[in-house]
């Protein structure tokens, strides 16, 4: 397979032919810069990499269309996503470019636009981005990924804040009687809201109280309910309620708004219909102010509910299971320190030093340091 270079006037016209039997003829200024494009077409077919240099004509967003048309093992709310990632912060930009003109540069400066300002949602559109380009590669469309930004595909969220007890109580009455119960299903049994909004009747079982965890209520952003399995198989659980709950919750679902049929929503509203995400939000939003909490979200919630579960001494494999997490890098998140976990490990300590039988020491007024030394050398105990 050979290739020529020919001069044509002031120019230099330079042929190959490729792989599928068509020539392609590209013209240089310069000799060297002719026979430097044949000579690495023709490597590139000996090594198997070549690609048809047409194909990487089409455009972000004629082939961002194609791939997410393919992509049928997304669920609605994921393609939704991708759908408004790429017409909002997407192809607005790069939509216009031939996936073969995507270069490196124009990645970064496209992602370090979004991600000056909304730097979580910026990794959300590069890592779509950095998948379609993978895709393109594949497809033998692209020679390589455009996407070489170091880091940007991940998220770096702040650290979301922690209820106390108290507050998640005074959360609970804040909220209207019949939603009352999602505040104290979120934090104590650590559920999210679609785990939460998916409950029925059937899945509870007040005897042995406990949850079944078995599918979840989510809506479209056209505002239509989709019920559907738990995304993980780490999702489907069985949790035990916390015996503070369980009378809260037995009256909840002997109240006039849950319906006797076994498949009822749990969390309805007034009138026995489904709750929708907007309204439990609004009635959230105005709970969240009357405590003084504007900072918390719905889902700090089930955050603050796990970091209590840590703060009790709860492994990682626990709170995995608990959380319905399916992998443990989720799960230690929550290992971290609380006011109220370093509370309970001062009373802890107290405690032991009680069962020690060792006198408190107590000084007199004006008493000096070297008084209190003398005290702690007679009770050796004090300095273990």
């Amino acid at each position: 397979m050979m290739g020529t270079v020919k001069r044509r006037g002031d120019s230099w016209q330079a042929t190959y032919r490729g792989p599928d039997g068509r020539e392609r003829t590209k013209t240089f200024r310069l000799q060297v810069d002719a026979q430097g494009w044949v000579t690495d077409q023709l490597a590139a077919i000996g090594k198997g990499r070549w690609i048809d240099p047409s194909a990487g004509k089409i455009t972000l967003r004629a082939y961002s269309a194609k791939w997410l048309g393919r992509r049928t093992d997304l669920a609605e709310r994921t393609i939704e996503l991708y759908q408004w990632l790429l017409d909002r912060h997407i192809l607005p930009v790069l939509g216009g470019l031939p996936i073969a003109k995507a270069a490196p540069s124009a990645v970064r400066d496209w992602h370090a636009a979004i991600a000056a300002d909304h730097p979580t949602t910026a990794a959300k559109a590069y890592r779509l981005l950095s998948s379609i380009m993978r895709t393109a590669v594949a497809d033998e469309l692209i020679t390589r990924n455009p996407c070489a930004v170091k880091g940007a595909a991940v998220e770096r969220p702040a650290e979301r804040p922690v209820a106390s007890v108290a507050e998640v109580e005074a959360l609970a009455a804040a909220m209207p009687e019949h939603l009352r119960i999602t505040v104290l299903l979120a934090a104590w049994c650590q559920l999210r809201r679609a785990e939460v909004l998916g409950l029925r009747r059937k899945d509870v079982n007040l005897l042995k109280g406990t949850l079944s965890i078995e599918v979840t209520r989510t809506m479209t952003m056209a505002g239509n309910h989709v019920i559907k399995d738990p995304k993980t198989e780490a999702g489907r659980r069985t949790v035990a309620v916390p015996p503070n709950v369980l009378p809260t919750l037995s009256t909840h679902l002997s109240s006039k708004y849950v319906s006797p049929d076994p498949d009822a929503p749990v969390v309805v509203g007034t009138k026995r219909g489904p709750v929708t995400v907007g309204v439990l939000g609004a009635a959230w939003d105005k709970a969240r102010k009357a405590v003084g909490r504007t900072d918390l979200r719905f889902h700090d919630l089930r955050h603050s509910g796990l970091t209590w579960s840590a703060a009790t001494g709860a492994t990682v494999a626990e709170l995995m299971r608990r959380a319905g997490h399916a992998s443990p890098q989720a799960a230690l998140r929550y290992q971290h320190a609380t006011e109220d976990r370093d509370r309970a490990l001062a009373d802890a300590l107290a405690g032991l030093a009680k069962r020690s039988n060792i006198t408190p020491i107590t000084t007199a007024d004006g008493a000096s340091p070297e008084d209190v030394a003398d005290i702690s050398r007679t009770n050796p105990a004090v300095n273990e």
